[in-house]
């Protein structure tokens, strides 16, 4: 299985199809497994590069997650593309990833070729993030077929990752720190955002906090599902795939 090595610390990745790089970042608690079953969709036209995350998956653990966890995730991000010496690659990063890839295009725009930023809140936690957290993780460690789903993401030790994830996001949280580390005004890449109407793991108001994003942005663009959950790269696969396909081939590298 690939690995390659982050601060002494191994990290897992798979490789998908043919063609240009399209690097999938997953979101909190899950791992690059969640995208395994969506790659008929993808492979016949992408490279699909899957990443675990430090401390998910078939990555190595740590002792805890760092509050900046979407900064220090980026970062992992552009340390797997340095390894691979592929040139440009696109990013579809959902939920927690989506933060992981805005912050790596910002970080390194030279890297990078689209950005596909999926079901996430944007510059901001929502009000009521610690309690609607908590009340879910709850809610999710108690549920059987939640804790079978944790379980083939992570492993036996799933528990102990859901743990760390949900500290670290509180404390990110009461710390209010910044979820960009640099002005969405910088983005020099194109960028997609996608969400839905429906996804109560969002905030209510996402369509507009999308909008106030993407003015920032001179390339970008918005698509709002209707109906789906969370996140809609899953709710509404077959959509999401021919959307992100022709937004990464509107901006094909020449």
């Amino acid at each position: 299985m690939p690995y390659f090595k982050y601060q002494n610390k191994s990290i897992f990745y798979k490789e998908y199809g043919q063609g240009e790089r399209l690097v999938f970042l997953h979101g909190n608690t899950v791992s690059s497994k969640m995208f395994e079953f969506l790659m008929p969709l993808y492979a016949e036209n992408f490279r699909c590069v899957l990443i675990d995350f430090l401390g998910n998956g078939q990555s190595d653990r740590i002792e805890k997650f760092s509050p900046n966890i979407w900064y220090d995730e980026a970062l992992q991000t552009i340390a797997l593309i340095e390894h691979l010496q592929c040139g440009k690659v696109s990013l579809i990063g959902t939920s927690g990833g989506a933060w992981a890839a805005v912050n790596a295009a910002l970080e390194r725009p030279d890297l990078f070729h689209t950005v596909i930023a999926d079901s996430f809140d944007g510059r901001t936690l929502n009000d009521n993030f610690s309690d609607n957290l908590l009340s879910e993780r709850e809610k999710a460690k108690a549920n059987l077929q939640s804790r079978q789903f944790y379980e083939w993401c992570q492993g036996k030790d799933w528990e102990m990752v859901v743990d760390l994830d949900t500290k670290a996001l509180l404390q990110c949280a009461k710390e209010k720190s910044p979820l960009f580390h640099k002005p969405l005004k910088e983005m020099k890449i194109p960028v997609l955002f996608i969400g839905s109407r429906e996804d109560e793991m969002c905030r209510e108001n996402l369509e507009e906090e999308y909008t106030e994003m993407a003015s920032m942005i001179e390339k970008s663009s918005i698509h709002i599902f209707s109906c789906g959950g969370h996140p809609a790269i899953v709710s509404n696969a077959e959509e999401s795939a021919k959307l992100i396909k022709n937004f990464v081939s509107e901006y094909k590298i020449k």
